[in-house]
């Protein structure tokens, strides 16, 4: 539950739904400062995870490294978590620069990432993709559907058509939104403040989502994931509580009815960001939240 403080309790999602269900998906764990990444080439180290619907790869990559997509089926997300990373971006006839510190939006078909200056670079791929959804850590489970996930089904293309679309991260906090969200027509990201400390255990936020996955990818710091399986009339389908805690960088993937709460447990600085394939309804509803909607009305 929401405290009345925390901006998602005026969700219409927010007092939930019947969590009796038949079946549960499994949550994964993809701690990749704890293994060998699944893919090393010219200049870079890539590790990737995916959910039902997503994949993440994530790189440590030099100047030079270049990341390309052949015929790419749709939409997909690059994201320069830190100031000091560049990277030049193509995409058909269009090419653009793009500073560190920023989410962009880059369209279907063959496109080009070039690393300008090193450091991290994240991208978010559906996993119609299957080329890389198959080269994730966590395939396996992933191999057919997941209960309570429904089909992937992107969301309407931009009025104008697909292009480069590049925003900045430095976008000052406001009272009543919550964190910074972006959205196009295959993902919704939301990347957190910093959180300077532990999270207060005397405010958290457990709930869950009815019908669709979520993907938390701890960028800083050191991140405890806790997720409760409710019981159902079948006890084969209870389970135990899961109080994972996942360092710098990892990936919790969260299946739908599962109550979770993710709590920052280091001394220092926690960067979290949220990831939704396709875009959260419910997030999209309240006014002001997504600060791209207007590239990518409803």
């Amino acid at each position: 539950m929401y405290e009345s403080d925390d901006p998602r309790s005026r969700l219409a999602t927010a007092g939930g739904g019947s969590v009796a269900s038949s079946a549960f998906g499994c949550s994964t764990y993809a701690r990749f400062y704890d293994s060998e990444p699944q893919e090393t080439g010219p200049g870079h180290r890539t590790w990737y995870a995916r959910g039902q619907n997503f994949v993440v790869a994530y790189s440590d990559a030099e100047a030079g490294a270049v990341f390309e997509r052949q015929g790419q089926v749709d939409e997909y997300v690059l994201l320069l978590p830190d100031a000091d990373t560049a990277a030049e971006v193509t995409a058909g006839a269009e090419t653009q620069a793009v500073e560190g510190f920023t989410i962009t939006m880059i369209p279907p078909g063959d496109s080009r990432v070039v690393v300008t200056r090193p450091g991290r670079v994240i991208r978010l791929i559906s996993a119609q993709s299957r080329d890389l959804a198959d080269k994730a850590s966590n395939a396996a489970t992933y191999a057919g559907p997941h209960p309570q996930v429904p089909p992937f089904q992107p969301w309407p293309a931009p009025p104008d058509g697909y292009r480069i679309r590049s925003y900045s991260l430095d976008v000052p906090d406001q009272e009543g939104r919550f964190g910074k969200i972006f959205r196009c027509t295959t993902f919704m990201v939301n990347v957190f403040p910093p959180q300077h400390g532990p999270r207060d255990p005397a405010k958290l936020s457990p709930h869950h989502h009815d019908d669709f996955e979520q993907g938390s990818l701890a960028i800083g710091g050191v991140y405890e994931h806790h997720l409760r399986w409710p019981w159902t009339a079948n006890k084969a389908d209870w389970r135990e509580d899961e109080h994972e805690a996942c360092g710098t960088p990892s990936l919790c993937v969260i299946p739908p009815r599962v109550v979770h709460t993710s709590a920052a447990v280091d001394p220092g600085v926690n960067l979290l960001v949220d990831i939704f394939a396709p875009p959260r309804a419910d997030f999209s509803d309240m006014p002001g939240w997504v600060l791209n909607a207007d590239d990518y009305p409803r």
